[in-house]
């Protein structure tokens, strides 16, 4: 066994130095949106830390546009409401894509009851005898609502596929049903969009690191995501197959280029207001009434045993 030149010493810490800084930016960069914008403001802007003078700038630039397009999805809310519109969308993509983060911005601002996420687990034993697409069926929206699948019936062409989950018979007749399937919903009046978040072999890699040395985010890493690490190809050879079978002019594939976050959130709430004719809703002026107040109402003390301690 060889030993490393100096010269190969000092790239190899360099790049261990760069690999920490990645790491520590994309630490940061996965807290709420609030506490960011407190860091850059207080901690990046006293001219330390990770980020250089243009980065601290871009990432103002970056919630600066955020918070528009939240706005604007506040708008498309609205709009959907008042036109009983519904929408389904797809976030597809291998481990530490992203999906979740640009779901997070999008629903960070909405009510829950207008767009909410279907995140499903794993089916269970009386889940396996049923049709496949049986168990989503009760997350479509209904009038007036938009429904986020955080990973969809679209397990079967990836996970399902690669694990061994399926068999050749039913990963063929999801082939042969999902196009119907979709265009079902398209023609019962239910918008399809589906996204595809890519992501190269070095972010992943880079991103898994990330999670194995953060204790806030340790958790999102399962054997299944290490094992998909190992098969990155098998998970590219079923994703092209994928795309190419399922990629209908009813529901078309839409791919976001994920290795920069920030980017890909805002390249893709962009591209899905595009995807609705919403407008502006008017909205009655809301006026706060005034409190009534009776002599006979005296509010009753609360139990000292029942109040929370303030240790802060």
């Amino acid at each position: 066994m060889t030993s490393k030149t100096p010269q190969q010493e000092v790239s190899a810490a360099e790049e261990h130095a760069e690999m920490m800084q990645r790491m520590q930016a994309d630490l940061i960069d996965s807290y709420d949106e609030e506490l960011e914008m407190e860091i850059d403001d207080r901690a990046f802007d006293e001219g330390g830390g990770v980020f250089s003078a243009e980065q601290r700038a871009q990432r103002r630039a970056y919630f600066k546009e955020l918070f528009r397009l939240q706005g604007e999805l506040v708008k498309l809310q609205d709009w959907v409401v008042a036109t009983k519109h519904k929408a389904v969308i797809i976030f597809e993509g291998r481990d530490a894509a992203g999906k979740g983060g640009v779901i997070k911005r999008i629903t960070q601002r909405l009510n829950p009851r207008v767009c909410r996420v279907a995140a499903l687990p794993a089916p269970n034993d009386r889940e396996r005898t049923q049709w496949y697409f049986q168990r989503y069926i009760s997350h479509l929206p209904a009038g007036g609502e938009i429904v986020l699948f955080d990973r969809s019936w679209y397990n079967r062409a990836g996970v399902e596929r690669v694990m061994g989950f399926c068999s050749d018979e039913e990963y063929e007749e999801f082939f042969r049903s999902v196009p119907e399937f979709e265009k079902m919903l398209v023609r019962a009046g239910i918008q399809v969009i589906k996204y595809w978040f890519s992501i190269t072999d070095e972010e992943q890699h880079t991103r898994f690191l990330g999670r194995i040395h953060d204790p806030l985010k340790q958790w999102k890493l399962s054997p299944m995501d290490l094992e998909s690490r190992r098969r990155w190809e098998d998970y590219t050879k079923v994703k092209e197959t994928m795309m190419e079978r399922t990629h209908i002019e009813e529901a078309p594939w839409w791919v976001v280029q994920a290795v920069d976050k920030k980017k890909a959130r805002l390249n893709c709430m962009a591209h899905l207001l595009a995807q609705m004719p919403y407008h502006e809703v008017e909205h009655a002026p809301v006026t706060l009434p005034p409190r009534e107040r009776r002599d006979d109402y005296a509010r009753q003390p609360v139990p000292p045993e029942m109040v929370v301690p303030e240790i802060y």
